[in-house]
């Protein structure tokens, strides 16, 4: 605010806001000129007087040598004017002096006010200040020679604590950086990890998608309870077959055949881990296993896999479903214990040539009754390619999964006892998530790759419902998750319930059952798209680590200008510029062009 409301004279220095100014015209409005010559009419009340004149140019205003902190220390404390201030800090009052005297006051440090009531701070505050924006022009140069270093790519080990900010942007634990955004890269998790692949803090194949997906990545630390006594029936004369991929860790289901009846054997969990225990709630949280392709991070800890197992020990306890199929592929008399098993472990590719023996074939007879019902009822028969996706030793390995006999075999045997699961505890009132689907919007199954790529988009998910309906692609009218508590948690909680009923306790009621399945299953959610983003991480991690690959591609979709193709080797959909006409299942040549692993793209082209 002006101290006066005396109009300037002509040739004065005035303050117009924070600039030096020379009246050069006095109306109704002051007309001024700025420094540049740029001339401007302003009310008298928008400008300040420092000096009366007469100043003839700014350029008058060169800088002053003088003594100002002599003038501060014999004025701490106490108000002085612009004018007393010039002249005790250069020894006269002058348009030049007084302009400096002001950039003293402006300086804000050792004098602050107007120019007609200057106050000298007093030393304690000036010492503080200066220390304070001393600190703040160091913090300044280090912040600016972090950003040379990023942009050199050359950080330094001290910046790991600025680094961890664009890390916990690229892991989606926040969502702003203020490095990126000074480096001028929009704010997105990719950017971060594209920066600090860049600068090398991350390696270029690390996979963020689980964390940044939120699923857990820790193992969990908890005590595993003692198998409690309690009553179990003797199946160890019977041979019992856990069939799996080689190298499983977690084998949570087995078979045996009894005369004409099936046995599906599941590792007994719920004896360890009861409703509402700690084990229990940290299942429920994280929903399922999370299989990666550099390892497996269990929703229960190691010790429940390592007693519980099938084939793991001599004898392994299990809850057991016992059926028979009927020569139309129906489910009959079923029927539920717990039990003793004496469990053998064999690979998928070690059953494949054995199909022939017993009791292989016979388990095999079984299964292909029960699948020619599923198919009649509806069940579909997509066989789009699968792969297996490992990092073993730091390499990428990708496996083609064949369509094999015994896989179809152990599949079927599986979903067997889900239905019998199911109709059982529909019967005894057992209140259970059932897996429901319905049916899909076309009908048609053809068995082209074209065909079957359409037919999955058609597909709706299932989900978990306490009231039963078919299951549309399993051509199931009931089923549910029974045979791998080890790895989901519906399975475990389905078990409890079992178990209730035939310890003759109250199982959980349904309020009591949807309260855990709605966790589990959001828990879930983070945990399939944790898994579905890792492979496909890893995936363009073995194409960057292999630039010249080269392999085929079939036609499952045509867009404009565009085809879309699988890649049955990698299990991988992309989509190409066509130059010429293409047809569905049509076999093309391709080629790698580019991998962008934060982005989850690659490119191909067309050979020849």
């Amino acid at each position: 605010m002006p101290t006066h409301q005396v109009t300037p004279p002509l040739d004065s220095l005035v303050l117009y806001k924070v600039r030096p100014a020379r009246v050069v015209g006095v109306g109704e409005k002051i007309e001024i000129e700025l420094d540049g010559g740029q001339s401007k009419r302003v009310r008298p009340k928008d400008i300040e007087l420092l000096h009366p004149g007469p100043l003839r140019h700014l350029s008058e205003l060169a800088p002053q040598e003088g003594a100002p902190t002599e003038a501060w220390e014999l004025l701490e404390g106490s108000e002085t004017t612009l004018r007393d201030l010039a002249e005790l800090a250069f020894n006269d009052f002058t348009p030049a002096t007084a302009w400096a005297a002001w950039q003293l006051v402006a300086e804000g440090l050792a004098f602050t006010g107007t120019p007609g009531a200057i106050q000298a701070r007093c030393r304690e505050v000036v010492e503080r200040e200066r220390a304070e924006r001393a600190a703040k022009e160091a913090a300044e140069r280090d912040w600016q020679s972090f950003l040379e270093r990023m942009k050199a790519a050359r950080p330094a080990p001290h910046d790991s604590h600025r680094l961890g900010e664009v890390e916990r942007l690229a892991l989606g634990r926040s969502e702003h950086s203020r490095v990126l955004e000074a480096l001028g890269h929009q704010q997105t998790p990719e950017n971060a990890q594209r920066a600090l692949i860049q600068v090398g803090y991350w390696r270029p194949h690390h996979n963020p998608h689980p964390i940044r997906c939120g699923a857990p990545v820790g193992d969990i630390a908890l005590p595993v309870p003692d198998l409690p006594e309690e009553e179990r029936l003797d199946l160890t004369h019977l041979p019992a077959y856990a069939i799996d991929d080689e190298g499983n860790q977690d084998p949570d289901d087995a078979l045996s055949l009894d005369g004409e009846r099936l046995w599906v054997h599941v590792a007994d969990v719920a004896a360890l881990v009861t409703p509402d225990s700690e084990l229990e709630r940290e299942a429920r949280a994280r929903g399922a296993n999370l299989y990666l392709p550099e390892g497996v991070v269990n929703m229960l800890p190691s010790a429940v896999t390592e007693r519980l197992g099938l084939g793991l020990h001599e004898v392994s306890p299990a809850l057991s479903f016992g059926l028979r199929c009927g020569d139309a592929g129906e489910i009959l008399d079923i029927e539920v214990h717990r039990t003793w098993v004496r469990v053998t472990r064999l690979s998928y590719e070690a059953v494949e040539q054995r199909l022939d023996e017993e009791p292989f074939a016979a388990l095999r007879a079984i299964t292909d009754r029960f699948r020619a019902r599923r198919s009649a009822s509806g069940a579909s028969r997509l066989a789009l390619p699968e792969v297996s996706v490992r990092v073993e030793d730091g390499q990428v390995r990708i496996r083609p999964l064949p369509r094999l006999g015994s896989r179809e075999l152990v599949t079927d045997a599986m979903l067997m006892a889900g239905e019998a699961t199911a109709r059982f505890c529909l019967e005894q009132g057992l209140p259970i998530p059932f897996a429901v689907q319905p049916p899909p919007d076309k009908t048609e199954e053809t068995l082209d790759l074209a065909a079957m790529y359409a037919r999955r988009r058609c597909f709706k998910p299932t989900k978990l419902s306490l009231d039963p309906d078919p299951h549309a692609s399993l051509g199931l009218e009931l089923y549910t998750r029974t045979t791998s508590p080890l790895r989901r948690y519906s399975d475990l909680l389905v078990h409890q319930q079992i178990r209730a009923w035939l310890k003759g306790d109250s199982a959980l009621d349904r309020p009591g059952v949807v309260e855990r399945i709605g966790a589990a299953e959001a828990a879930s959610v983070a945990v399939r798209r944790g898994e579905r983003l890792s492979n496909q991480h890893w995936k363009l991690v073995y194409l960057k680590n292999n630039p010249g690959w080269k392999g085929a591609g079939v036609v499952v979709a045509v867009e404009e200008r565009k085809a879309v193709l699988l890649l049955p080797e990698l299990a991988l959909e992309t989509r190409v510029r066509v130059r010429e006409e293409v047809t569905l299942n049509q076999r093309l040549g391709i080629t790698l062009n580019e991998v962008d692993i934060p982005d989850l793209s690659a490119s191909f082209r067309i050979l020849g």
